[in-house]
């Protein structure tokens, strides 16, 4: 076995940085002490019998700008070249075998203690950094030396936390001071930033004991202001007046403004862009270097010299149009018009009122009072105006007048609606009933009215088809494009069956809308039914004077053709008979009014006639039939008038005499039940007497009457009658009929008067007696209304009268 050593080759490492941009400082590699399996190669060893391809060490480099590194090996001249690295990784491999009895140039190495600190070649120092420098930019290189080896002269540099490092970094490898990522320097904020830099080595083994040392120094940046902040002006905002009739050149406002730079204040001059006023630095060359803007607010003192303009959407406009459906929503904002009114003055110049003129009250405008501006809004106010079927289209005007102006300043504009027709109406009948007639026995499929329906709307909505329904319209069709009512193939109609038919027709658009109208078709009567009697041979009893009617039947169903005209065919001896062409009625000739004079005309002795009678209709053409009517002439019974012609012409009716003299007794009953109430009634009211009252007389002197000349009244007068009433319920005051007194007769030999009443007065009642009948009247007198005519006094005048007749009986006999 071969004794192991370990062998130091002199090899040249060599860092390779491949740069993308410019690089300000050169990369390095990582010291990882002794013994390390990657860094710098430091104190490496390796045994002769390492198989060759075995990856035996891996660099470790970076870069301070944080670019990419590549790695290689350098041999002295004429060196075999035991080792190979991979650039990118820096994977150093054993390519050759390895001997250690080969003599090769071997360095022998001190071992170094940590006994040395870090000291900085170029801090404290002043840096001026301009404050437009780029965040994440190098701005300086932190060099610091440790003359230890290894581990111990390794540094790595630190930035000591304070307030003005918070903008900084550095790299803890190369020493490279950056402005870090996210910040930037301001030199309107901070001219001058001091960075504590603190340098470190690796530490190491002094006295036995680990030991780190470590340095500081102050770096002093200095933030150079560069052109990085735009002018401002002072005092804004700025408000300031013109009237609007100022003629150009006047002056208006004047701005003030300095430049952001304080370091390096520029030249400020000022222009206006787009109406904004703007203040623009320069350098010393005279070049723009930045800029500000700011508002001025002009306001121009408004005269009122604009009326009210309308706009549409490309500007000015006084024509609007637009297409819409017939009868919108009440209340709907009609959305095709996009109007907007203006008025460019200002203030009360600039008011004004918006109206809408135009047929009816279809629409109306909102808002009705502007200021400046306003989108004119239309909404529909009566949808049922807006019909297509009465306007195809709407013109309507509208006005914008202003209102507190004495210019009065107005704009007019107009609005065109074409309406699109909508199905908004049901068909129409051209009357609500229709009236037909059509003969009986006409063939199937006859015409029988054209009824006619209308539909204002247009198009499809407009077409109209026809249906019939109703109980009467089984006879019957129509045509659904025409109205053409005809008869079914089948049907038969008959006057004498059924003579009337109604039904209904029905017209309906292509949605369904409908009316109904009523048809009443009438079948008219033909002449196809001649007269019939009831027999072909009738036999009839005549009493002279009377009359025997004959009736036929025509079973046609309306007139002429069922009216029947009578008449005599034949009969022997003729001139014997009349008939009433009419009635039917037959009777003799007005010469024969005896049994005499029958017999002389004939010789029969049973007096009888055969007489045949036609009846004719009146129809066109005319249908006739005869029968012969057998007469039997007899004279005239005891019974006179017209009961005996009634019997004797109803002796084959047995039936109708029995129903006369029913009826005759029925109503002699009901007039007897009704006398004997009226009479019953009658009685007892004037029987009626109050209770708790009696009447006691005295003896009657007699009663004197004395004549008077021709033409007077008899006078009457009687003694006084003494009259108790026992009267316990009654309160007989004055004025009362019981208090009346008669007037005295004219003396001297006139009866005298009657007793006074209690309570009577002279002159209230009179008794004359007429001259010729005999008879007393009585002179009504006026009664009290307030109070009713007592029974008492009734009874007193009924006493009176009694007694009066009593006496002219008497004095008559």
């Amino acid at each position: 076995m071969k004794n192991v050593k370990k062998l130091h080759f002199s090899l040249l490492l060599v860092l390779v940085h491949v740069c993308f941009a410019q690089a300000d400082y050169a990369p390095f590699f990582y010291d990882n002490g002794p013994y390390s399996s990657n860094g710098n190669l430091a104190l490496f060893s390796l045994t002769e019998d390492t198989p060759v391809g075995t990856e035996i060490y891996a660099l470790n480099g970076t870069d301070p700008e944080g670019q990419e590194v590549r790695y290689g090996l350098s041999f002295e001249p004429g060196a075999k070249e035991y080792f190979r690295v991979e650039p990118k990784s820096g994977n150093i491999t054993l390519v050759e075998q390895l001997d250690r009895e080969v003599t090769e140039k071997v360095t022998v190495f001190v071992m170094d203690a940590n006994d040395e600190r870090p000291v900085f070649k170029n801090l404290p120092s002043f840096l001026d950094v301009p404050e437009n420098s780029e965040c994440g930019s190098s701005i300086y290189k932190v060099l610091a030396v440790d003359r230890d080896t290894g581990s111990g002269g390794s540094i790595t540099f630190y930035l000591q936390t304070n307030g003005q490092s918070s903008k900084f970094a550095i790299d803890r490898h190369s020493g490279v001071l950056r402005i870090k990522p996210g910040e930037m320097l301001d030199y309107e904020r901070s001219t001058t930033h001091f960075i504590t830099v603190v340098a470190k080595d690796g530490g190491g083994n002094y006295n036995g004991k680990e030991q780190v040392m470590s340095s500081s120094a102050t770096l002093t940046i200095n933030v150079i202001d560069t052109q990085d902040t735009p002018p401002s002006f002072v005092g804004t905002p700025y408000f300031g007046y013109v009237y609007e009739v100022s003629v150009p050149g006047s002056e208006i406002f004047t701005v003030f403004a300095k430049d952001g730079d304080l370091g390096m204040p520029k030249p400020i001059h000022y222009s206006l862009e787009n109406g904004k006023h703007q203040q623009l630095s320069s350098s010393p060359e005279g070049n723009l270097m930045d800029y500000g803007f700011t508002t001025v607010v002009i306001r121009v003192v408004d005269l009122n010299n604009h009326p009210p303009t309308f706009y549409g959407e490309n500007g000015p406009q006084n024509m609007f149009e637009m297409t819409m459906y017939e009868h919108p929503p009440e209340g709907e904002i009609i959305r095709g018009l996009k109007i907007t009114v203006n008025d460019s003055d200002q203030g009360s110049n600039a008011k004004f009122n918006l109206r809408l003129v135009g047929p009816g009250r279809m629409l109306r405008v909102v808002p009705q009072t502007v200021l400046n501006e306003a989108q004119v809004t239309i909404l529909v106010e009566d949808s049922a105006a807006m019909d297509y079927e009465k306007f195809h289209f709407l013109t309507f005007k509208l006005l914008a007048v202003e209102m507190d102006t004495p210019e009065r300043f107005s704009a007019t504009a107009d609005i065109v609606i074409h309406l699109l027709d909508t199905n908004d109406n049901a068909p129409k009948f051209s009357s609500v009933y229709y009236i037909a007639r059509i003969p009986e026995n006409s063939p199937g499929n006859s015409n029988v009215v054209s009824v006619t329906a209308t539909d204002p709307d247009s198009g499809f909505w407009g077409e109209v088809k026809y249906s019939i329904y109703g109980s009467g319209a089984d006879l019957f069709l129509i045509h659904s494009a025409s109205g053409i009512i005809y008869t079914q193939p089948w049907a038969s109609l008959d006057a004498e069956v059924k003579s009337k038919y109604n039904f209904y027709v029905k017209a309906e658009d292509a949605e369904g809308k409908y009316s109904l109208a009523e048809v009443f078709v009438t079948v008219l009567d033909l002449n196809d039914h001649p007269p019939e009697f009831n027999e072909n041979f009738l036999e009839k009893t005549m009493i002279i004077g009377a009359l025997v009617k004959i009736e036929a039947q025509d079973d046609d169903a309306e007139g002429p053709n069922n009216v029947i005209e009578y008449s005599i065919m034949k009969t022997d001896p003729e001139n014997i008979f009349d008939i009433n062409a009419d009635t039917g009625e037959i009777k003799l000739k007005s010469y024969i009014k005896s049994m005499d004079i029958v017999q002389n005309i004939t010789k029969q002795n049973d007096c009888t006639w055969s007489v045949v009678v036609q009846a004719q209709d009146r129809g066109s053409p005319s249908f006739s039939t005869t029968t012969v009517v057998k007469i039997d002439i007899t004279e005239a019974t005891q019974l006179r008038g017209p009961w005996a012609s009634f019997f004797v012409q109803s002796r084959d009716k047995p039936l109708h005499i029995l129903g006369m003299i029913a009826g005759v007794i029925s109503l002699m009953v009901v007039v007897t039940v009704f006398i004997s109430t009226i009479m019953f009634m009658r009685n007892k009211k004037s029987n009626r007497i109050l209770p708790h009252r009696r009447i006691r007389r005295r003896n009657n002197p007699p009663v004197t009457f004395k004549f008077p000349n021709s033409g007077e009244k008899l006078l009457i007068q009687e003694p006084e009658v003494m009259v108790g009433v026992n009267c316990s319920n009654c309160n007989i005051a004055s004025g009362h009929p019981l208090g009346r007194h008669w007037p005295p007769p004219p003396p001297p030999n006139a009866p005298a008067l009657p007793p006074l009443l209690p309570g009577g007065r002279p002159g209230d009642r009179q008794w004359v007696v007429p001259t010729v009948l005999g008879t007393v009247a009585q002179i009504k007198p006026k009664r009290n209304r307030n109070r009713p005519v007592d029974s008492v006094n009734a009874a007193l005048v009924s006493e009176l009268k009694m007694r009066l007749d009593q006496r002219r009986l008497a004095n008559c006999s």
